[in-house]
């Protein structure tokens, strides 16, 4: 296995230092569009865990917002596996690029949601990872696998959730997911400061967008 993977930020850097105390992959391939930043991913882990292990892992820059680009940079380094570790508004073109070199997919937020042009506020628009479901039939045909919104939730929730429904109750009639935390992060001087573990306007539009809501009898729908 050899991923390609894209982004050295807060998540692709923690992506990679965790994947350095694993032996599943044969190289792990960190990128961003500052190379820098995937360097200093790699010179961390050579200091934590040596040259055996740095060895694994290569560096190099990308331009994510250009599919054609994600697709030659997989193709340069035999890319088996492409994972998204950027904000949302590149998902569509590592998708694409992903698709167009062979490779495997995997992501932790989807494509971007869209609200409903006239009701936002009781109707949905286009919902995060429309745009992906509808290229399955593409996918299928290719042979290729999209493991798509495997982050938090969409993800470990999906995961959670079924779990549940199988194994600890005889009968659910409501599953709602709450995001929140109590992360505490602090400065050199040790005061308490605000740090999002992820891209900030993902948490800001986390924080403004009406909930979406699927009933049975009903489907999907937002509320105010």
């Amino acid at each position: 296995m050899r991923i390609l993977l894209v982004g050295a930020g807060g998540v692709g850097d923690a992506i990679a230092k965790i994947a350095a105390r694993r032996s599943f992959y044969e190289t792990i391939i960190v990128t961003d569009y500052d190379k820098s930043r995937a360097e200093r991913t790699i010179e961390w882990i050579h200091a934590k865990h040596g040259e055996d292990v740095a060895s694994r892992f290569v560096a190099d820059q990308i331009d994510a917002s250009n599919p054609e680009v994600v697709a030659d940079v997989a193709r340069k380094h035999s890319a088996t596996h492409v994972m998204n570790a950027v904000e949302p508004k590149f998902v569509q073109a590592i998708f694409a690029g992903a698709k167009a070199a062979g490779a495997g997919y995997l992501d932790m937020a989807m494509s971007l949601s869209h609200p409903h042009p006239t009701n936002p506020y009781s109707e949905t628009g286009v919902k995060l990872g429309d745009e992906q479901f509808a290229a399955s039939g593409e996918w299928e045909k290719s042979k290729q696998l999209a493991l798509v919104g495997i982050g938090v939730e969409p993800g470990m929730s999906n995961v959670f959730a079924r779990y549940a429904v199988d194994h600890l109750f005889s009968e659910v009639d409501e599953l709602g997911t709450r995001d929140g935390a109590n992360l505490v992060v602090f400065d050199d001087e040790g005061n308490e400061i605000f740090a999002p573990s992820f891209s900030i306007w993902t948490t800001i539009e986390e924080c403004l967008n009406p909930p979406v809501v699927w009933e049975k009898d009903r489907g999907w729908f937002t509320t105010p």
